[in-house]
């Protein structure tokens, strides 16, 4: 699968490691940054939402969401009907996300993890196709 557009937020948790890893992956993709501009104070579902129907507007969209712990973004996001937003901490788990679950979404947790982890699952996550098959039926269940 050909990616369309990787779209990218945070809340004020998660903007440090958001500009980080904008400076690293933009060097080989294009990633568009839907904010926020600062540190200060914002509430992450506004973030969630507004990323999710970005990535929700094209099957061949994908987003990246960072919060304090990552929890937070998924839930918001997952609201989308057409979102599934997996919470990543490890290789494993990122893979299996886009594997089994065809996530469209990752979310991380910028108090959990560095900005290297940060930066390898994601290159895992949008390199990892969805298997489909018996998977297939089952997302339709969602």
């Amino acid at each position: 699968m050909r990616l369309n557009k990787i779209f990218i937020s945070s809340d004020h948790a998660g903007f440090n490691l958001k500009k980080n890893i904008i400076k690293k992956l933009s060097k080989k993709l294009k990633i568009i940054d839907l904010g926020p501009s600062s540190t200060e104070s914002v509430d992450y579902p506004d973030y969630a939402y507004k990323l999710s129907k970005k990535v929700a507007s094209n099957s061949r969209n994908f987003g990246i969401l960072i919060c304090g712990s990552g929890t937070g973004m998924a839930i918001s996001a997952n609201k989308n009907k057409k979102i599934r937003a997996a919470l990543c901490y490890s290789i494993k788990n990122t893979k299996l996300s886009r594997l089994h679950n065809n996530a469209n979404i990752i979310t991380l947790g910028a108090r959990l993890i560095n900005k290297n982890k940060a930066i390898n699952l994601i290159r895992v996550f949008l390199k990892t196709k969805f298997e489909g098959g018996r998977h297939l039926r089952r997302i339709k269940k969602i």
